[in-house]
């Protein structure tokens, strides 16, 4: 591969980190509209997230089957059209009021999402020098970050325009007006997703137009999926990624919800907490990126983990606005988790890379299963705040993988 072409493909690799950013990031915007339109209790609410994640589960072997098979560009193309689809599907949903619909919709949007973070992970550690790998993931995963940004704010604006009513405000209405309410919320939400289908279809085709350089390792035709375990790196980085996401959502889904009922802030100025939260986070994922050259990946995870633990623990006894504060902290420090997971668990496997990265990405269906849990919690408790306690035990989970793999990526650091 020249590195011209190298160049290319590494700055369309990471536009593609900014799209599935923005869309996961509206996430929280659209829990909130949907919670106010169907009158859902948390637990219901965190099925948004769960349509989402579970595709990681279904279709992370069938996204790796795809790129052993066909490569990385049609693993793309693939992923961006299931995208664009998911999107479109956003219209139906809304024009027959119906919570499963939408929640299918996410899914088909997240089926495309996992087949692209199949391929663009991997994908970019294999674009150029090894030794760099880290560095490379983590700064094209700092759009990501970007999008983290972008999304609330465009979300809040055209989603959460004005304060959803609550469910006592809604079961108040009468049927005529409860009915025309639900229509008016779910209807608002076609525009913004339809014009993501639009952006995404366009950025298939300059895809399908663009010769991108095929990386393919040796015997890779002889890799399986079970192969890829015998890693060290790999069967921690699936366990890792699984509490990581799982924490992720909890923290950046729930974020405007959290607001409102645990910080007292009103639902149409939390969207732009979840704007400064996102922010933050990819600041962190540049100031991350630079921190690496001197320091070792796995030993700023750990750093990093133990630090959004005990941010976690404040969240969870303190009181008023400090609670929210460390809840957007919490975005800086997790905002390396992921990429740098993922680099660890992909480092010298050679023929394994493509198998381990479907493995990985599955265990991001923690985003489906962890959420639920914390809003059982919350529900049961009647309180919140408790939920984080799965939280503080995720991030505990991530800082023993950094510890356990602390030599990992050493080498990547050195070379930095």
């Amino acid at each position: 591969m020249s590195k011209t072409n190298n160049t290319v493909a590494i700055i369309l690799i990471t536009s593609l980190f900014f799209f599935w950013g923005f869309i996961h990031n509206l996430d929280p915007i659209l829990i909130a509209h949907l919670r106010s339109a169907f009158s859902l209790s948390h637990l219901q609410a965190s099925l948004v997230d769960s349509a989402v994640f579970i595709a990681y589960l279904v279709m992370g072997i069938p996204a790796g089957i795809i790129m052993k098979k066909y490569g990385y560009k049609v693993g793309i193309l693939i992923g961006l059209l299931l995208f664009a689809v998911g999107c479109f599907l956003f219209v139906p949903a809304a024009n027959t009021m119906s919570y499963i619909f939408f929640l299918s919709a996410l899914f088909i949007v997240a089926c495309g999402i996992t087949i692209l973070e199949t391929a663009a992970n991997p994908y970019m550690t294999v674009l150029g020098d090894p030794n760099t790998a880290t560095q490379r993931l983590n700064f094209a995963q700092s759009f990501n970050g970007l999008a983290a940004f972008v999304a609330p704010i465009v979300g809040g604006q055209f989603i959460l325009a004005e304060d959803p009513l609550n469910a006592d405000q809604v079961a108040a209405l009468s049927d005529a007006e409860r009915l025309s309410y639900i229509q008016a919320e779910t209807a608002v939400v076609k525009g913004p997703y339809v014009i993501l289908g639009c952006i995404i279809l366009a950025a298939a085709i300059i895809f399908m137009l663009i010769k991108l350089p095929e990386a393919k390792e040796a015997d890779e035709e002889k890799s399986s999926f079970v192969k890829a375990f015998r890693h060290k790196n790999v069967s921690w980085a699936v366990l890792a990624q699984f509490f990581y996401v799982g924490a992720q959502v909890c923290v950046l889904s729930f974020l405007i919800v959290f607001a409102v009922e645990v910080s007292g802030i009103s639902a149409q100025d939390a969207k732009y907490y979840a704007g400064i939260a996102g922010l933050v986070f990819m600041l962190g994922r540049f100031i991350g990126t630079f921190l690496m050259r001197s320091i070792a990946p796995s030993k700023l995870l750990f750093i990093y983990a133990i630090i959004a633990t005990l941010l976690t623990c404040v969240a969870i006894f303190a009181s008023g606005a400090v609670t929210l504060y460390a809840m957007i902290a919490i975005a800086f420090f997790m905002s390396i988790m992921f990429p740098t997971i993922f680099a660890i668990g992909v480092t010298g496997i050679g023929s394994d890379t493509k198998s381990a990265s479907s493995l990985i990405i599955m265990s991001i269906v923690g985003g489906a299963l962890l959420p639920p849990l914390l809003g059982y919690v919350s529900d049961a408790t009647g309180n919140m705040q408790y939920g984080y306690f799965v939280v503080v035990i995720c991030f505990l989970v991530v800082a023993l993988f950094a510890y356990k793999n602390k030599t990992a990526a050493v080498s990547t650091a050195a070379a930095h």
